[in-house]
C-alpha cells in the first residue's frame, strides 16, 4: 500500500467532527509514510485532509480540473498539483493513481466518485478496497440502503464485501494497512 485516493467534501459540513477527523486522517496517513491523492481543493474537508497530511510531513497529490482553477479553489501547498481538462479525466486519474480509496463525508461529487469506484469494482475493472470514514454516523443511512440493494437482489455481493465503515481515523488506517 503506497498511494491512497481520498474522496471528500469541499465544504466543512455542520458537525465540527467532520473537519477534525479529516485533518486527523491526514496526520495518521502521513505518519505511516503513505501518499494521498485527492481532488486538489483547499476548502472544506479536502483542505483539512491535505493540511493534516502536509503538517505530518506527508506527500499530497491534488488533481483538479481547469474549470475549478478559475474559481481559485486549488490547494497551493500540495506536493504536486495535476490540472486536468475535465472532471472525467480527473476521476480517471484519481482511480488510476491509488492502491485503495477512502471516502469521507461529502456531497454529490463524493457519492458519485464512491459509486463509480464501486461499480468498476463490481465489473472487475479493478479490485481496489474502499474504506469509509463514517464520522458521527454520517453514512449510516446510506450503508443501510446499500444493504437493502443487496437484500432486494440488485447487487451481486453483500455490501460488506466491497465497503468497510470505520468511526475513527486510527481504526481505518490500521485496517487499511492490514489489507
Amino acid at each position: 500500500m503506497h498511494s491512497i485516493t481520498i474522496f471528500c467534501g469541499s465544504r466543512d459540513g455542520r458537525d465540527p467532527r467532520y473537519v477534525e477527523q479529516a485533518r486527523e486522517l491526514g496526520l495518521q496517513l502521513a505518519g505511516k509514510g503513505l501518499r494521498i491523492v485527492f481532488g486538489g481543493g483547499r476548502k472544506g474537508l479536502m483542505g483539512a485532509l491535505a493540511d493534516g497530511m502536509l503538517e505530518g510531513g506527508g506527500r499530497v497529490t491534488g488533481i483538479i480540473p481547469r474549470l475549478l482553477l478559475e474559481w481559485e479553489v486549488q490547494h497551493t501547498g500540495v506536493t504536486e498539483l495535476i490540472i486536468t481538462e475535465s472532471m472525467h479525466e480527473r476521476k480517471t486519474l484519481l482511480y488510476k493513481m491509488c492502491d485503495a480509496a477512502i471516502v469521507l463525508p461529502g456531497g454529490y461529487g463524493t457519492l458519485d466518485e464512491m459509486f463509480e469506484l464501486l461499480t468498476w469494482n463490481q465489473l472487475n475493472l479493478h479490485d481496489k478496497k474502499v474504506f469509509v470514514l463514517n464520522t458521527a454516523g454520517f453514512y449510516d443511512h446510506l450503508h443501510t440502503h446499500m444493504r437493502h440493494l443487496f437484500d432486494q437482489g440488485f447487487l451481486y455481493q453483500p455490501v460488506e464485501d466491497r465497503v468497510r465503515l470505520f468511526s475513527d481515523p486510527a481504526s481505518l488506517v490500521d485496517a487499511l494497512l492490514r489489507n
